[in-house]
């Protein structure tokens, strides 16, 4: 590593290192006045031998805090390096810019939240992702009956995302078995359905899985409870479970009037409080509305923190309207929802996609009465919401979804220019998350 990139600041060597400075200093002075000046005094013998022992304890002080401050930066010995090796200087400016990033919470479920926390990981590794637990659907409703755990796909997901893993791996995790008893059930939710197994709760669980697969952050469900989503439907139907509600409000013809959870109380993780109360940004969505970003705002006490925290609240808007869930829903509709469950506070900036998609992929959208959501400006604005719009709409597999490399990049660009610009406490975060910002871009044009 070059001399001058230890002199960055963030990297908690030179504090210690100095500070081993001066316990030599300390040392060197006691001991020149016992052994040359030779003072005979009891209590000056005594205040000098004080020194050469105070002196070794802050030079093992400093010893041990530099080796854990060089292990830290080495992600906890997750990576076997070699001091000559060239990649040592490369990992540490890497792991001394993520942890310095920005500290993020995002809160949701879904393909969305991955797919943004994808984009994310690569400027900070102060992220923790709030994942609802209401899915009662697919492999993971499955194995929520079957086993009486909290369904896993939703955290699988987000723990991949955040995954420093190799393709294969998550190749593997991800792989859906096609025959027998098995079958449409990932190898990833019986991973963690296993954990949960040798673990004492499904929040321990989660954490084993992250660290086997060294994510980036946290991943948190937002409660332990059996939670379950329950909707009251315009014309006074009641639909019970998470997988039902958008089926049913398209069956009936009728959309959702009211949303809650059961049971009514149920207790948010304690972790999951104090990131809220921590962070600098806190994130909404992408996802469904009224079925993966909702439900985490009725559990107790999660949106009254997130309205008392003094981060800056983003929501990210859907780039389509979702059958059954936001029919017909503009970008203004979908903040009223929010804050009708979240209270006034819940948002202070909507990003938006401004970009259009084929005409192809529309037709093809329109069928299922799927269209793209209106950014219907003035109303935001009344709303007292500020708009931040991007061309954020990716093309994959015939599918619109958000394009997670410009999505983390818009995210992290108004988190610098609306939180940590005007906080003196966070300058040193500004500096390297813009670092790591300008280091996209020029990746970006080399491409080009």
């Amino acid at each position: 590593m070059k001399f001058y990139d230890w002199l960055k600041p963030g990297i908690k060597v030179k504090r210690w290192f100095f500070f081993g400075i001066f316990g030599v200093l300390l040392i060197a002075f006691g001991f020149t006045e016992l052994a040359i000046r030779r003072v005979y005094d009891y209590y000056y013998k005594l205040f000098y031998i004080f020194l050469n022992i105070t002196g070794i304890l802050v030079i093992t002080i400093s010893v041990m805090e530099i080796t854990k401050s060089i292990i830290r930066i080495n992600n906890k010995n997750q990576i076997n390096i070699s001091l000559n090796s060239r990649k040592i200087e490369n990992l540490i400016d890497e792991k001394r810019l993520l942890v310095k990033g920005p500290k993020i919470v995002a809160v949701g479920g879904g393909t969305g939240l991955s797919t943004m926390l994808r984009g994310l990981k690569y400027y900070t590794s102060n992220i923790t992702a709030i994942v609802t637990v209401g899915d009662d659907g697919g492999g993971s409703g499955d194995l929520r009956e079957d086993l009486g755990m909290l369904p896993p796909g939703d955290i699988r997901n987000c723990i991949l995302a955040l995954a420093d893993t190799e393709p294969l791996m998550e190749d593997l995790l991800q792989y859906r078995f096609k025959d027998g008893k098995l079958k449409n059930q990932s190898f990833g939710n019986l991973f963690l359905a296993a954990m949960n197994g040798i673990s004492d709760n499904f929040e321990h669980a989660v954490q084993k899985m992250s660290s086997v697969l060294a994510v980036t952050g946290k991943v948190l469900p937002v409660t332990l409870e059996d939670m379950k989503l329950v909707a009251e439907l315009e014309n006074g139907s009641r639909i019970e479970g998470e997988s039902q509600i958008p089926e049913e409000a398209l069956r009936q013809n009728s959309r959702i009037k009211k949303i809650s959870i059961e049971p009514q109380n149920a207790k948010p993780l304690d972790d999951a409080i104090k990131a809220i109360e921590e962070a600098d940004a806190i994130v909404l969505g992408p996802g469904s509305l009224y079925t993966s970003i909702i439900p985490n705002l009725l559990v107790k006490n999660i949106a009254e923190s997130i309205r008392k925290s003094d981060a800056i609240k983003i929501y990210i808007s859907n780039i389509m309207t979702q059958p059954g869930e936001t029919d017909g829903f503009k970008a203004s509709d979908h903040i009223k929802v929010l804050r009708k469950y979240g209270g006034r506070n819940i948002v202070d900036y909507v990003i938006a996609n401004n970009g259009d998609i084929p005409t192809e992929i529309k037709e093809k959208y329109a069928l299922d009465n799927s269209i793209l959501v209106e950014l219907d400006k003035k109303e935001i604005k009344k709303l007292g919401v500020e708009i931040i719009e991007e061309p954020l709409a990716k093309i994959e597999k015939g599918y619109v979804k958000h394009d997670s490399e410009k999505l983390g990049e818009v995210i992290v660009d108004t988190i610098m220019e609306k939180k940590l610009l005007y906080d003196r406490k966070k300058i040193i975060e500004y500096m390297y998350v813009s670092k790591k910002i300008k280091e996209k871009e020029k990746k970006n044009k080399g491409k080009q």
